[in-house]
Parts: structure tokens; sequence; C-alpha cells
């Protein structure tokens, strides 16, 4: 025990003392923006410190720069997963490892999940190790149809992941939602109405609040979303409960609303596009396993780009607190749709922006994070090949200008199991 207390510490000392950031240029690969425009050929990537100082042809290489050879590599920003739950589950069914809901607070609005993300959970490290260096983190709902606060992180190497808190309110519109409410629509839209409606009143006169409905802690968190100075993520799929949310701005002209599934958004795309709502969809979603994705269809995210929405690609309730990793995945997959007759797919060039520049746009980010051009953040990717394509491997991870560590458990596991030989396994806690 005392060996395996040893290097565990050590091992967390490691993760929470960060590498110092340094002037790196990335030299000959094939580079991506991420903004949606081409590859570049012979590309130079300089880095000082914690951001891109520039990126293309004919770029000056700083005579103090750390060069990384790419020729033969492709360079890219890192992957933006737009809606996860990482750092939230260790494992989903042991209660002490999951803080995605408060099943059993008093509160809703109110939590917020910058204190409960945790860097040291093993999918962290193991989605770092794939290319995912920021993301979308969201809490689910439990008792109420508000889940809380939901930020954006990075996944580096070190003890502080947070990159913004309180980034969004989430809140649970569709099938979900009215489960919550008391088992119909109609409940969740007069609940919805009634705590906001509430919140107003409780910012004119704090001792109006109807403390039945809610606590002042939650009637003061949804003020933000009132006013449009915090977005408000809003989970549906149904075309149907689709147009019910954009109905709410008639009623509260400033919510900064972004639509998260929205697996029959192509069956309303003009009228999300004239509505001027982003989205962040689940990319492959094609089997009417719920009745509100009835009309579900691979070709959704393609058919609402064609109607002129700003879509990226989420994972909500699709493995959202393991597997970002499958991002690449999906956006390669909605390249090969392209092949299939009468089916809407993406350009391999917005493919990859909607899975690097289009989520931190939908998030308000779009001019820290997301792509490769000059000024910001220094979240780079080296990959042996195509980063769409499933055979490719990353080579290297570069988040906030420092190079990570691509090792984790699941690697770990592998090397120490690949060529099993007679007599006694070695011990878990050897490694």
């Amino acid at each position: 025990m005392k060996h395996l207390a040893t290097t565990l510490i050590s091992a967390f000392a490691l993760l929470a003392a960060p590498a110092a950031a340094e002037t790196i240029a990335i030299t000959g690969g094939k580079l991506v923006i991420g903004d949606g425009s081409p590859p570049i050929e012979g590309a130079t990537v300089v880095i000082r410190n914690d951001k891109v100082v520039a990126a293309g042809r004919n770029v000056t290489i700083p005579a103090n720069a750390r060069q990384i050879d790419a020729n033969g590599k492709w360079v890219t920003p890192g992957i933006f997963a737009g809606f996860s739950r990482v750092g939230l589950v260790e494992v989903g069914a042991v209660s002490q490892t999951n803080d995605v809901n408060a099943r059993n607070s008093v509160f809703s609005a109110a939590l917020d999940i910058q204190y409960a993300v945790n860097p040291f959970a093993s999918p962290m490290s193991v989605n770092r190790a794939a290319g995912i260096t920021r993301a979308v983190v969201s809490p689910s709902t439990a008792s109420s149809i508000f889940g809380g606060y939901g930020a954006i992180v990075d996944l580096g190497q070190d003890s502080q992941p947070i990159t913004k808190a309180k980034a969004f309110q989430f809140v649970e519109l569709g099938e979900t939602g009215h489960s919550r409410a008391g088992g119909s629509r109609a409940a969740t839209h007069i609940l919805f109405r009634a705590m906001l409606n509430e919140a107003r009143k409780f910012a004119r006169n704090p001792s109006s609040l109807d403390t039945d409905l809610m606590k002042a802690s939650d009637a003061q968190a949804l003020l933000p979303v009132i006013n449009g100075s915090t977005r408000l993520l809003v989970h549906v799929e149904s075309a149907n409960d689709i147009l019910k949310v954009l109905d709410l701005r008639k009623e509260y002209p400033a919510l900064k609303l972004v639509l998260v599934g929205a697996n029959e958004g192509w069956r309303v795309a003009s009228e999300i596009a004239a509505a001027r709502v982003p989205v962040l969809a689940s990319a492959l979603v094609d089997l009417p396993e719920r009745f509100e994705n009835l009309a579900a269809t691979q070709s959704n995210i393609g058919r609402m780009q064609d109607a002129g929405v700003q879509v990226a690609i989420g994972m909500i309730n699709d493995r959202d607190a393991h597997q970002l990793r499958y991002s690449p995945q999906y956006a390669g997959n909605l390249v090969a749709l392209n092949k299939i007759p009468r089916a809407s797919g993406l350009s391999w060039d917005e493919a990859f922006a909607a899975i690097s520049s289009k989520p931190a746009e939908i998030m308000g980010m779009g001019s820290q994070l997301g792509s490769l051009k000059a000024g910001r953040k220094a979240d780079v990717v080296i990959w042996s090949g195509d980063p769409l394509e499933l055979s490719t491997q990353v080579e290297a991870v570069i988040i906030d200008g420092v190079e990570q560590s691509l090792s984790n458990r699941q690697e770990r596991l592998r090397e120490r199991y690949r060529n099993p030989t007679p007599g006694a396994l070695p011990k878990a806690y050897d490694r």
C-alpha cells in the first residue's frame, strides 16, 4: 500500500505541475486552419507562449524556436467537443464518481459544474491523447428542468481545467424535460416561464420570491439568462419542441439560445436559420428510438447547414462523458455521407470546422479558440494522416502552448497485456 500511495502522489504531482510554454515552430505539415478553409501544403505554425503567432506558408521562424518537423503529417487545431460531460464521470454506475447531476439537491439552476470537473479523471487523458483539447461540459438535470451552469474546459495535463466558468445554463425542454416537470410539455413550458418570471420578480424585490417554486440562489442564477449575458443551452429533439423553444424569444427577446441535440432539426431548418439560433447537433442519429426522434436522419446536420443554420457537432447522451474521441469519426462520416444518393453531408473543410471553430464560435469563444488563426490559444494537434480517417494516429498534442503527454490508462493497460506470457500477471499497482 505504501508503494501504491507513493506512485499515486508522484503521478498527481506530475499532473499538477504543467510544463512551461515556449516558442515552437511546427514546419512542413499539411495545415488545417480549422475555419472551413482548405488545407495548406508545406505550411508552418509558430507558437509563442500560449498563443498562435502565425500559421501558413512563408512564415518566418524565430531564431529561438524549438522546431518540430511535420513533413508528411497533418497539423490542425485541437478538437473542440461541442457538448460533453467529460471530467464529471469516472464510472457512471458509481455515484461517488458521478457528478453529472445532483438528484437529491434542493438547488437546480444555481448548481455550477466548475466545482465538480476532475482533471485527474481517466477520460481526460484518454480523450486528450485522441486530439481533444477543449470541451463544452454540461450538467444534466435531476429533479428540475434546469441543470445548472456549464463550463468550457481544456483537457491539459494540469490541475486547472476551467477555461470559462458559468459559460452557459442548461435546460431540458423535450421528453426528458416533460418528465421532470410533471409529465407533459404543457407543464414543462409553464414551469420554465414561471421560473424565469419568478427570477425577474426576485431581481426587483427579493422578498417576493416564491420559495415553494425555487430557491433564491436559483433565481439569481437565471438573471443572466433572462438578460442575455449567459447562453441558454436547450436540449430538444423533435421539430415541434424546437418550434416551441424558438417561440420563447417572443416573450424573452434577450434569450441567447443554443439548441442541443435537435435530431429533427432538418424539418424546421428554415425556421432555425431565420431565428439565428445555433445548434450543437448529434451527428449520426438515424433511429426512432424515442418518439421525439421519429424523423431522425443522418442527413440532419447537412440539411441544416444547407438551410443556413450555424451548426456544430455535439454528443449529448452519446457516451458524452467518455468518448469525445469519436468526434473526428463522426465528422468523417458526414463527409462520406455525400457519396450516398440523396443524402446530405458536409465537405471535408466544413466537417473539420464542425469540431473545431464552429463550436467555439457558437459558445462565444471563436476569437480565442477553435482555429489556428493568429492570436488564438495554441491548441495544436499533429496527426500521422487525415484526422478524419480512423487509421490516423495522434502524434503530438499541444494545449495552451504546452506539449502534452499522450500516456493514459488504456494505453498502459494495452502495453501491459500486449504480449502475455505464462505465469503471474503484473500487479495493478506496479504502474
